[in-house]
């Protein structure tokens, strides 16, 4: 028997595999487990690791995007069809958060038991076949679409649930659209530094995976992460005047898919809940540079510090006389040799060799109007974001990444605007810095197109197994047709999309006086934080940058493993 108490505590385990904050409640005794999106259902009379088993199943369908809204109303109310998918997707669930998961957890979740399927759309076409399926284990639990709809539409907040799902209050929770991917923002509405967990391979990370694995031996424990999430809504008309026009030339730069007047890109259609397909045009456009513009390089020495680990590859070494952990397989061949009278060999440890950094990285300024506006310490967003910008490209410049740094702006879905102020086989020089000090902020945002095409140039042009999108924005994604939530939504997928290709998102929104909730509604469940000046920055982005590349690593390798 499990008390409301130890559900709480587990809590948290549940909230670092499904990547975003959910609560653990008492299911009906005797009871499958399930979840609505933003509690987990157990049945605390259950053996304590079963009660794990299940947790970190149904968190990893959240993490997964398994519960998305489209699908979820595919499933209905056909019993079989449900079962047969969830017997493939929670495979593929559990085996996408292996990284994070002991290996007695992640083992029922090979890729081949997992069907094959690489996406929860292609695990919906496998259970709609007629091909065999294995069943899934109990600890599984179900799915109940009726109840995960209901959430979805009624778009309920964390803070109507205490720490064990009870309901204590009832203010009447306005319906909120149901986004492209079905998740919700569950976060409260007060100031939050980290939107995101901090990934598996972190202090948490690390932490709660060790919790985890000596529950299995008996003990109490916690567990590790995963993710994607909704809209934002702003009223444009106090924007202020630098909002309304443009001064970007038609300059362009030639690239796959690219004619005479830019790159197209698709966009989300949140209203019918569909792409449409070569919408935007983009344009690289050169940068005017001012002749009096500032020439200083800035001095990154206080970023260099928390970002000096990222990307650094490591290398597992095997029997070796001394190591950090136990190589097994030594072990046993040792004790083999022991029993049979044999010598043994000592170098029974495993051994982590750091390499050199293979990471690439783009930041992406947004020079909009609305980034014109007054923001802390007296100096406008625009001002402050600049600096954060020029302060993340020194110290990854210094630390020997690729790096490179785009501004981008937009005047309607056929001029949208970006500018290469160092691309990624650029000097870091004062030329470089002239540049960045001479982009103005003016026109819209339409930051779905800007993110697509910064994924894109750091795919095609980044040159190293990691990469890592830096998006530092005052999360305004308005345009003309793009309003409200539409646009928000767009925003939202567009970082979703990168992350499922394997490019970590870090957003930062930096010296604006933003609602952190409105942020969540734009940038979702990417890595995501506000801070109130540049010299903050230092506080947080070692976790979110470690957190956003492990996460891009954990879905570049699960396609792999299934190759």
């Amino acid at each position: 028997m499990v008390d409301n108490e130890r559900l709480a505590r587990l809590a948290l385990m549940a909230s670092a595999l499904a990547g975003r904050t959910v609560v653990v409640a008492p299911a009906e005794p005797g009871s499958p487990s399930w979840t609505d999106g933003q509690r987990i259902f157990v049945d605390p009379g259950g053996d304590r690791c079963a009660i794990i088993d299940a947790i970190a199943v149904q968190a990893s369908l959240i993490a997964a995007g398994s519960l998305d809204a489209e699908i979820v109303r595919a499933l209905g109310r056909k019993t079989r069809l449900v079962a047969r998918y969830l017997a493939v997707e929670g495979r593929r669930a559990v085996l996408a958060n292996a990284d994070v998961l002991p290996g007695v957890l992640a083992s029922p979740a090979t890729p081949a038991v997992a069907g094959g399927s690489q996406s929860a759309s292609e695990s919906l076409a496998i259970a709609r076949g007629s091909a065999p399926i294995v069943e899934a284990p109990p600890h599984f639990g179900e799915i109940r679409p009726k109840q995960v709809l209901e959430t979805i539409r009624r778009g309920a907040k964390e803070t109507d649930y205490d720490s064990v799902g009870h309901i204590p209050r009832r203010d009447g929770v306005a319906e909120i659209e149901a986004l492209d991917d079905g998740e919700l923002i569950t976060a409260a509405d007060g100031p939050d530094l980290f939107s995101s967990p901090v990934g598996g391979g972190g202090f948490l990370g690390r932490w709660l995976k060790k919790m985890l694995s000596s529950t299995r031996a008996g003990s109490s424990g916690g567990g590790p992460p995963g993710a994607d999430s909704p809209t934002h809504c702003a009223n444009v008309s106090t924007r202020g005047a630098h909002a309304v026009s443009s001064t970007a030339s038609a300059a362009t730069e030639d690239g796959a898919d690219a004619d005479a007047s830019g790159m197209t890109y698709p966009e989300w259609d949140v209203n019918h809940m569909r792409y449409r397909p070569n919408w935007c045009t983009v344009r690289e456009v050169e940068p005017r540079v001012e002749p009096d513009a500032s020439a200083a390089i800035a001095d990154a020495v206080a970023l260099r510090r928390p970002l000096a680990r990222l990307g650094m590859g490591l290398h597992r070494r095997h029997r070796q006389p001394q190591g950090d952990e136990i190589d097994i397989d030594a072990a046993v061949s040792a004790r083999v040799e022991v029993r049979a009278g044999s010598v043994p060999d000592e170098s029974v440890y495993l051994d982590s060799l750091r390499r050199r950094r293979d990471l690439s990285v783009l930041v992406l300024l947004d020079v909009s109007g609305s980034s014109a506006e007054a923001g802390t310490l007296g100096k406008t967003v625009h001002e402050q974001q600049r600096r954060a910008a020029a302060d993340l490209v020194v110290a990854l410049n210094d630390l020997g990444d690729r790096v490179a740094l785009y501004a981008y702006n937009s005047q309607g879905r056929n001029a949208v605007n970006v500018m290469p102020i160092k691309r990624m086989d650029d000097h870091l020089d004062t030329r470089v810095l002239r540049k960045l000090n001479s982009v103005e902020p003016v026109a819209y945002s339409r930051l779905g197109a800007a993110i697509r095409h910064g994924t894109r140039v750091l795919e095609e042009r980044g040159g190293t197994p990691r990469r890592l999108l830096v998006v530092l924005s005052d999360g305004l994604a308005y345009d003309h047709g793009y309003e409200r939530g539409y646009g928000a939504a767009d925003a939202r997928r567009a970082l979703t999309e990168a992350r499922r290709s394997g490019t970590g998102c870090v957003c930062l929104t930096v010296g604006a006086s933003v609602d952190s909730a409105e942020l969540r509604r734009v940038f979702g469940s990417a890595a995501h934080a506000v801070v109130s000046r540049p010299e903050q920055l230092h506080g947080v982005v070692g976790p979110l940058f470690r957190s956003a590349v492990r996460a891009a690593e954990a879905r570049r390798r699960v396609p792999a493993a299934r190759a």
